[in-house]
């Protein structure tokens, strides 16, 4: 569904605050409910952001299956109402239930009396920048005003060095990235619940970013906190190069990261616990990023020659 660009730009930066690990795999789910939806529901699409994450993260924790199917059952909702929104008042309940409900009737279909539901699938990762975009986007960063300078190179730095997904890029400061006496930039894991380490291309750049930050944001510098939810999209709304360069992205630099680290053949299960994935399965939808081995390489690796 084409949407405009306001909605869509909200509806991409979109993460809940606190947000847990899983929300790598269920957000892309509760923006494709919310796309689907959002011009067919007199709700505005920030308050089904908010309550669609909030059943399927409740859901989730529940063992429901990771699919709008199973967390818009009726009685998935009913339950979610009961039980998952302690402390909320009667009125609010029953306006997320009918929320909730709705989003279901405009999505449910009759086929041979069999309900069902038209969205169950994730939507396609975001493609990867190719490195030669990568390296022309850095060099177009470079050239523009310094706090507009700091703000492309954090993004990119954190999203295409480090992996990030927006809602973490957002709120990271510079005190929370330390450098080792090689050189190297780590992401401790009490920062985000998983240990990082900043591909070796971006150190120097992530070094004078935090060291320029401090205990400040190192995207945007001073924004409140929590941030907005779109505080990416709209800079980058903002701040576009010209043609023939792509738009900046913060998803798209994020999936150059992971098909990078595919590409050089790093253990599945080391990628996908960086990212913040739940299991090496949710790679697959990038594996068409990465072009097969050659004969000859493949042939080393099964000898095991180094």
């Amino acid at each position: 569904m084409a949407l405009d660009l306001a909605t869509s730009s909200v509806i991409d930066a979109y993460t809940p605050r606190e947000a847990p690990a899983c929300w790598v795999e269920v957000g892309p789910l509760v923006k494709a409910v919310v796309t689907a939806t959002v011009e067919r529901v007199p709700y505005t699409v920030v308050d089904l952001l908010h309550v669609v994450a909030r059943l399927a993260l409740w859901a989730e924790g529940r063992g429901v299956a990771r699919e709008p199917a199973a967390w818009l059952k009726n009685e998935t909702i009913d339950a979610f109402v009961l039980t998952g929104c302690a402390g909320l008042k009667p009125g609010t309940l029953r306006t997320y239930r009918t929320w909730l409900r709705r989003v279901r009737e405009v999505l449910v279909w009759d086929d041979g009396g069999q309900e069902g539901l038209k969205l169950s699938a994730p939507p396609a990762p975001a493609s990867p920048y190719e490195d030669e975009e990568i390296a022309a986007l850095r060099s177009w960063a470079r050239q523009l005003r310094p706090r507009a300078r700091s703000d492309a190179l954090a993004l990119m730095a954190l999203a295409d060095g480090m992996g990030l997904a927006p809602g973490e890029i957002a709120r990271l400061r510079g005190t929370d990235i330390r450098r080792t006496r090689s050189g190297a930039c780590v992401l401790d894991a009490a920062v985000l619940g998983r240990l990082l380490v900043a591909h070796a291309g971006w150190e120097e750049i992530l070094a004078e970013l935090t060291g320029q930050a401090g205990d400040d944001f190192l995207f945007r510098p001073g924004h409140r906190d929590p941030p907005p939810d779109n505080l990416i999209a709209s800079w980058t709304h903002q701040h576009q190069p010209e043609t023939p360069l792509p738009k900046l992205n913060a998803r798209r630099l994020r999936a150059s990261w992971i098909v990078s680290l595919m590409r050089r053949r790093i253990d599945p299960g080391v990628i996908a616990a960086a990212a913040g994935l739940a299991s090496t399965a949710s790679l697959a939808r990038y594996q068409h990023f990465v072009p097969p081995l050659s004969d000859r390489e493949t042939a080393r690796l099964l000898r095991g020659q180094q």
